[in-house]
C-alpha cells in the first residue's frame, strides 16, 4: 500500500479507429479530491471505468487502491463506489428497500445496521419508505451516493454527479464529499461547473483523449499563463464584438452583465482592451480563474471526431 489511490501510467482506449483515451497518467493521493474537466466526448467517463476495473485498457497499466487495474480489477471494484451520471436505481421500490438490494449484493452483513446508517449518514431517514421515482432530482442524488458508500469504500467515482440538480443540493452534496475525504475517502469526479471544479484538491484537464494540464487547482491559473481584464459597457453585445477577433484576446466571455477578456500575450491584450475603452467600454485588470483557463485549453484542442 501506498500514499498513492491511483497510480496510472499510459492509459489508452480505442474503439473502431478513434482513440478515446490516449496515452493518459494520472496520480491521486489517499483521501484526495481529484477533479476531471473537459467537454463531452472528451474520454472522462472512459478514463473512470479503465481505473475502476470496468473496462480493459488497450496499454497502459498502474494501480488503484494498491491493486493492479488490469489483473486485479474485482479487488477493485470490491473497494470501489462508482456514481454513474444517470439514476441507476430502482424507481419502484421505496429508498430502503433500494439500499437492502445494493447492501445484499455486496454481501454485507448486518444489512439493516447498514441501511439505518447509510439513511442517517444522508439525510434520508424521513423518506426511506418513500418510492425512488418520485424524489427530485436532489434527493436521487442522495440515494445514489448512500447506495455507493453503504459498503464503506475506499475509493468513489462520480461521473457528473450534479446535473440536473439545484445549487443548494450540489452545495449539500459536496459538503458530504468533503467529509468522506476527511476520513480518508478518495474522490475521482468528473465536473463541467467551475463552482465545483474549485474544491477539488487538483484537477486534470482533458480534452478529446488527451490530458492538457494536471495540477493543484490554486496553480493552475498561473501555470496556463493567462492574463485577464473585467470589461463592461453599456452595450455588452458591441463591445464583445470588439474583443472577440481582436490580436491578443485568446478567450473572451460573459459572466454576467460583464466580459472577462484573456489572453497570453499580455500587451497585445490590453491594446485590444482599451480599443474597447475608446468606443465607451470600461475595464479593470483581474486575475484570470479557472473558467478563463478551461476556455482557453478546450479552444486549443482538436476533436477527435474530426
Amino acid at each position: 500500500m501506498t500514499d498513492l489511490a491511483i497510480d496510472v501510467v499510459g492509459l489508452t482506449k480505442r474503439f473502431g479507429d478513434r482513440t478515446v483515451v490516449d496515452d493518459l497518467a494520472l496520480q491521486a493521493p489517499r483521501g484526495a479530491i481529484y477533479g476531471f474537466l473537459g467537454p463531452n466526448g472528451s474520454g472522462k467517463t472512459t478514463t473512470i471505468r479503465m481505473v475502476c476495473g470496468l473496462l480493459k485498457p488497450d496499454a497502459g497499466h498502474g494501480t488503484a487502491l494498491g491493486f493492479d487495474v488490469i489483473a486485479e480489477s474485482d479487488r477493485i471494484k470490491e473497494r470501489t463506489g462508482y456514481m454513474t451520471q444517470r439514476f441507476s436505481l430502482y424507481e419502484d421500490l421505496s429508498i430502503r428497500e433500494n439500499l437492502e438490494f445494493i447492501a445484499r449484493l455486496y454481501g454485507l452483513d448486518d444489512v439493516r445496521r447498514r441501511v439505518d446508517g447509510a439513511l442517517a449518514d444522508l439525510g434520508l431517514a424521513e423518506r426511506s419508505s418513500q418510492l425512488a421515482g418520485r424524489l427530485s432530482g436532489g434527493w436521487k442524488q442522495r440515494l445514489a451516493l448512500a447506495a455507493c458508500m453503504i459498503h464503506q469504500p475506499d475509493l468513489l467515482l462520480l461521473d457528473e454527479p450534479t446535473a440536473g440538480v439545484d445549487p443548494k443540493a450540489r452545495r449539500d452534496f459536496w459538503d458530504q464529499i468533503r467529509r468522506y475525504a476527511r476520513d480518508g475517502v478518495t474522490t475521482l469526479v468528473s465536473t463541467h461547473y467551475m463552482d465545483e471544479a474549485v474544491q477539488c484538491d487538483a484537477i486534470a484537464y482533458i480534452a478529446y483523449g488527451k490530458k492538457l494540464l494536471d495540477a493543484r487547482t490554486a496553480d493552475i491559473p498561473r501555470l496556463v499563463g493567462l492574463h485577464a481584464w473585467r470589461v463592461t459597457a453599456d452595450n455588452l453585445d458591441a463591445a464583445e464584438a470588439t474583443l472577440r477577433d481582436a490580436p491578443g484576446v485568446a478567450v473572451v466571455a460573459r459572466f454576467g452583465a460583464e466580459l472577462h477578456a484573456a489572453g497570453l500575450d499580455e500587451p497585445a491584450l490590453a491594446r485590444a482592451v482599451q480599443t474597447a475603452v475608446a468606443q465607451g467600454a470600461r475595464a479593470a485588470p483581474m486575475e484570470a480563474g479557472l473558467e478563463e483557463a478551461f476556455i482557453h485549453l478546450m479552444t486549443q484542442s482538436a476533436d477527435n471526431f474530426r
